[in-house]
């Protein structure tokens, strides 16, 4: 979000009449002029109203990984900055660059799970369930503003430090909406959350959102496991305040992950990349040379799962160069015993579902 009151000023009337546009397109959903489609398998959506960074990925994984023991889990995703276009279905052996960086992670980390990419939410769905007439429950990652998919079960994230409440409309701000489309949500999650989050701080931002009576509302956070070498994901090395970490990442929001890394090793140094960039050549000398500019003993490189499967190409030039590059693994958990009224959330979702 821009910060600097003056150019959010000049940006106003650029930001109204993008509102404009998403009012005139809500009040046709509204009206029916433009038609929602509904399926008859459960369908269940995770997306935030701001750009980015909020934790989409690591809830629809605690998702799958909640659901997949029990049901023929699918996922749709738009598999973003992919070279492909239409409809693709991913395999463990896929690149980046047919299915994006999210699918192919998903796709490698839960090899059972059908993992799909398409930009058309509504023929993405329709073809899994031609492809895989046995799933049981559909995914969708990043679909709030997809309104042509009417979901089952909407799940609306929005991040402690920077919720939708105190944004504005793109461009002067990070909202992709109105900040009075939260009505659609059934589901309102307050994503990276202190550790140490309080039951004051919990009150405050539930009275700041002002949750519908039939959403629920719940408090998440990330847990940061062993980091494991890139090139042998059974070798894992635990990080140590002896450590000096360069962290190369290219996610929309650093700020959560470096605090992380503060807290557990010596030093931290950055280098961050746009959301999804595809890492290059020349992007792989400047963390060459910075990574040997890093004083201390004991030097390594952390990066994020996501952010892995764009290094994938370059094992190569990893093994060559002996580049010690670690992969951060992460996972969601609810505060205030929030984890198991969630579970039970989504299970009554799927247990009640009527076609």
């Amino acid at each position: 979000m821009i910060q600097d009151p003056l150019i959010r000023i000049l940006l106003a009337p650029v930001s109204f009449l993008y509102g404009v546009g998403v009012s005139l397109r809500d009040f046709m959903y509204r009206r029916r002029l433009l038609r929602a489609f509904k399926f008859d398998i459960p369908v269940i959506s995770v997306g935030n109203l701001s750009v980015g960074g909020a934790g989409k990925t690591p809830h629809i994984e605690y998702l799958i990984r909640l659901l997949r023991p029990y049901l023929n889990v699918a996922t749709l995703s738009r598999g973003y900055r992919r070279k492909s276009v239409g409809y693709r279905v991913a395999e463990v052996n896929s690149n980046v660059e047919e299915v994006g960086d999210e699918p192919l992670m998903f796709k490698r980390k839960y090899p059972d799970v059908f993992v799909t990419v398409n930009e058309q939410r509504v023929f993405g769905i329709s073809q899994i369930i031609q492809d895989q007439p046995g799933t049981q429950v559909v995914l969708l990652d990043d679909a709030f503003q997809h309104r042509a998919v009417d979901p089952g079960l909407n799940i609306l994230l929005t991040e402690f430090q920077r919720p939708f409440t105190r944004d504005y409309l793109l461009p002067s701000g990070r909202l992709r909406e109105w900040r009075s489309a939260y009505h659609r949500a059934d589901i309102i999650i307050v994503s990276k959350c202190p550790e140490d989050i309080t039951e004051e701080e919990r009150n405050k931002m539930t009275f700041e959102i002002n949750p519908f009576p039939q959403q629920k509302i719940y408090f998440s956070s990330y847990r940061y496991l062993t980091p494991y070498y890139i090139l042998n994901a059974g070798y894992r090395l635990a990080l140590q305040d002896s450590m000096s970490v360069l962290m190369v990442c290219a996610i929309a929001g650093t700020d959560y992950l470096k605090d992380y890394l503060e807290s557990k090793v010596g030093r931290v140094r950055v280098k961050s990349y746009p959301d999804h960039h595809p890492f290059s050549e020349t992007d792989l000398e400047d963390i060459e040379k910075m990574f040997h500019a890093m004083p201390g003993g004991t030097k390594v490189i952390v990066t994020t799962e996501k952010d892995a499967m764009r290094f994938a190409p370059h094992r190569q030039w990893l093994v060559e160069k002996k580049i010690p590059l670690l992969v951060l693994p992460v996972e969601v958990y609810f505060h205030f015993e929030g984890g198991e009224e969630f579970d039970e959330e989504v299970r009554r979702f799927l247990l009640d579902f009527r076609v």
